[in-house]
C-alpha cells in the first residue's frame, strides 16, 4: 500500500513536472520556427544581392564615376563597389544546381538521427556553409544599401508568365535550401537532430517568402536578365558575372518548370486513379444487381 501511494506521488511530480516543462518547449518550437524561416530567407535575399550585383556593374559600365561619388563611403560601400561578387554567384549557383537535380531526381532521402560519422560530417558541412552564406548575403546587402543601388528599374511587365514560373522555381529552391541546410542546423541546436518539417513550417516559409517577393525581389530580380539584353543591344560587353546572373535566373525558371510539369502529372494521376475506382465500383455493383 505505501509503495502504491509513493508511486502515485512520484507520478504526480511527474505530471507538473510535465507541466512546468510546456512553457518552454512552446517557446523553444516558436524560435525554431522563427529561426528557419529567417534563415531560409536568405536564399531569395542571395538573388537580390546578385542582382544588384549586376545593376552596379552596369552602371558602372554606363558611367564609370556614377557610382564614386559618394560622400564618405563606408567600409562595406566600399567591399560592395569594389568586388565583382564571384563568391556569392558560386554559392548561389551551388545551392540553384542541387535544386534542379532534387526537382529531377525526386525526393530527398530522409536523414534519421544516427551517430555514425557521415550524418554528423553532413551537419558540420552544413554549419558551415550556412555561416559563410549569412555573412556574404548580409554584408552585400548591406553594401548595396550604403552604396544606393537598386535594381528595381529593370523590372518588366511583359514577361508575366516567366516571372510566375520563376517565383514558383525561387520558391522551390529556398525549400531545397530550407531542408538541407537550415533545417538540420537549427533543428540540431535546439530540439535534436532528424526533425520532420511541419505544415506550420511550409506556412511560414510561403508567406515569409511571398512578403518579401512583393517588397523587393518582383522588383529587382529581374535585371538579372534584362541588363544582359539591354548591355547586347547598346553594344556593351557582357562579362561573366552577367552570364552568371542570367544563367541562374534560367536555371531557376526550369525548376519552376519542373514544378509545374510535376503537379500537372500528379493532378492527371490522381484523376485517373479516382476514374478507375468509379469505374471498378460501377462493375461491382453491375454484377451484384446480375446477381
Amino acid at each position: 500500500m505505501e509503495s502504491y501511494f509513493s508511486d502515485l506521488r512520484i507520478s504526480q511530480e511527474n505530471e507538473k513536472d510535465t507541466k512546468s516543462f510546456m512553457p518552454c518547449s512552446r517557446m523553444v518550437r516558436f524560435f525554431q520556427l522563427i529561426t528557419i524561416t529567417l534563415l531560409s530567407l536568405l536564399l531569395p535575399l542571395g538573388f537580390l544581392l546578385l542582382a544588384r550585383f549586376t545593376t552596379a556593374h552596369y552602371l558602372h559600365a554606363i558611367a564609370a564615376n556614377q557610382l564614386t561619388n559618394i560622400e564618405s563611403p563606408s567600409f562595406v560601400a566600399s567591399y560592395f563597389l569594389k568586388t565583382d561578387g564571384t563568391f556569392e554567384y558560386i554559392l548561389v549557383g551551388i545551392i540553384t544546381s542541387g535544386a534542379l537535380i532534387h526537382s529531377l531526381a525526386g525526393r530527398l532521402t530522409k536523414i534519421n538521427q544516427s551517430n555514425d560519422s557521415i550524418p554528423r560530417r553532413c551537419l558540420y558541412a552544413a554549419w558551415i556553409f550556412l555561416c559563410f552564406f549569412q555573412v556574404s548575403v548580409c554584408f552585400g546587402i548591406e553594401g548595396s544599401i550604403s552604396a544606393g543601388v537598386d535594381g528595381s528599374g529593370f523590372s518588366e511587365e511583359k514577361g508575366f508568365i516567366r516571372r510566375v514560373v520563376f517565383f514558383l522555381g525561387l520558391h522551390e529552391t529556398m525549400r531545397f535550401w530550407s531542408k538541407v541546410v537550415v533545417k538540420p542546423v537549427v533543428d540540431d541546436t535546439l530540439i535534436g537532430f532528424g526533425n520532420k518539417e511541419r505544415w506550420i513550417e511550409k506556412a511560414a516559409l510561403a508567406v515569409g517568402f511571398g512578403m518579401l517577393w512583393w517588397w523587393r525581389l518582383r522588383d529587382e530580380v529581374e535585371a538579372l536578365v534584362v541588363v544582359v539584353e539591354v548591355k547586347r543591344v547598346l553594344g556593351l560587353s557582357v562579362g561573366g558575372a552577367d552570364f552568371a546572373g542570367w544563367w541562374l535566373y534560367y536555371l531557376t525558371v526550369v525548376i519552376g518548370v519542373v514544378k509545374v510539369v510535376k503537379s500537372v502529372l500528379w493532378v492527371g494521376v490522381v484523376m485517373l486513379s479516382r476514374r478507375r475506382v468509379e469505374e471498378n465500383n460501377g462493375d461491382i455493383c453491375d454484377n451484384d444487381g446480375k446477381v
